[in-house]
């Protein structure tokens, strides 16, 4: 069916077309009485905005983009599935593009949430992100940007951050209370404000402790990476008796290199992670874990940008706060 217009939704009801208009709008101005009758008419006759001369006019659009390192990670997923349905409740659909840690796709995808006068761009920024230039021009187009995860160590940049210090502290903690006496710690990329965060956290929290644990860190990022650097560590005659994964995917690796050694946990060896929640609960015995929750940094970083979206102040940066969760595995 053709799409119906405000000129024939003023006919039938016998109202201007202005006044059809402010209704659809929800305008204060506008009888609920005849809002009422304006949209059941516009829902009995299919009519739809146009939402290209919205767009046109207002110079943005009903739509927020989301932007992710990788969308194939379960931290990522579930802070997307957060913001889409905050989203949907308010009215608003998302855009959802990944940089695979590559500045060019990064800068490329920004261009299009320009292009496409996007509402807002929540971000977590690519390993090559060196400046803040492409953000800018979405800054000078009026257009809010929420960091999350990844986020600019510079100040001015609104920003929703896991408690990272505190993720890394509580594990070291733990693994002091065990009393573990060698220890491998297992980063993500050396570059990354979230990596150097936690690993000094971490290295600080086991250095402050006498007698002081025997600690190796390494910088082995993914899971293929991972598992290659704990089967060389395993395979050692000075092997650890813990190992520590800053993340999922780490913990991945690392859960891989154990059982192709058919090593018994946490006899022959203990392990702690920091998740976002659903890996650790897929080994027997469970991993214990420190909780970094995708899915409510979403609720939080959404609630941000509705706050930039209505001039609100709020604070530049906020944190979600890290819980220790209780498994076998140490």
């Amino acid at each position: 069916m053709q799409q119906s217009t405000l000129k024939k939704l003023s006919a039938v009801l016998g109202i201007s077309i202005s006044t059809v208009s402010r209704a659809l709008k929800n305008h204060p101005d506008i009888a609920e009485a005849t809002k009422a009758k304006v949209r059941e008419l516009a829902t009995a006759m299919e009519y739809e905005p146009n939402h290209n001369a919205v767009q046109l006019r207002t110079r943005k659009s009903n739509v927020f983009g989301i932007l992710v390192p990788s969308v194939d990670n379960f931290f990522y997923d579930s802070f997307i599935a957060a913001v889409e349905e905050q989203a949907r409740l308010q009215g608003y659909s998302v855009l959802i593009m990944q940089s695979r840690d590559q500045l060019d796709v990064e800068n490329a995808n920004l261009h299009l949430f320009r292009k496409n006068m996007v509402s807002g761009v929540f971000a977590s920024v690519s390993i090559e992100t060196e400046d803040m230039n492409a953000f800018q021009k979405l800054s000078d187009q009026k257009i809010p940007v929420v960091f999350f995860d990844r986020v600019p160590e510079l100040p001015g940049y609104h920003k929703v951050c896991l408690s990272d210090a505190k993720a890394a502290r509580l594990a070291a903690e733990l693994i002091i209370q065990k009393k573990k006496k060698k220890v491998l710690g297992l980063f993500g990329h050396p570059h990354l404000s979230i990596t150097r965060m936690r690993a000094a956290s971490f290295r600080e929290t086991l250095e402050k402790k006498a007698p002081v644990p025997q600690l190796s860190i390494d910088y082995p990022e993914g899971i293929d990476k991972s598992r290659e650097v704990c089967l060389a560590a395993l395979r050692s005659s000075d092997r650890p008796d813990v190992v520590f994964c800053m993340g999922d995917m780490i913990l991945v690796g690392v859960m891989q290199a154990i059982h192709e050694l058919q090593l018994k946990v946490p006899e022959e060896i203990s392990v702690i992670s920091i998740s976002n929640g659903l890996f650790p609960t897929m080994y027997n015995p469970k991993i214990t874990y420190v909780e970094t929750n995708g899915g409510k940094l979403g609720k939080l970083a959404f609630s941000q940008m509705m706050s930039a979206i209505r001039h609100e102040p709020f604070p530049e940066i906020s944190y979600l706060e890290a819980d220790l969760i209780e498994g076998g595995s140490i």
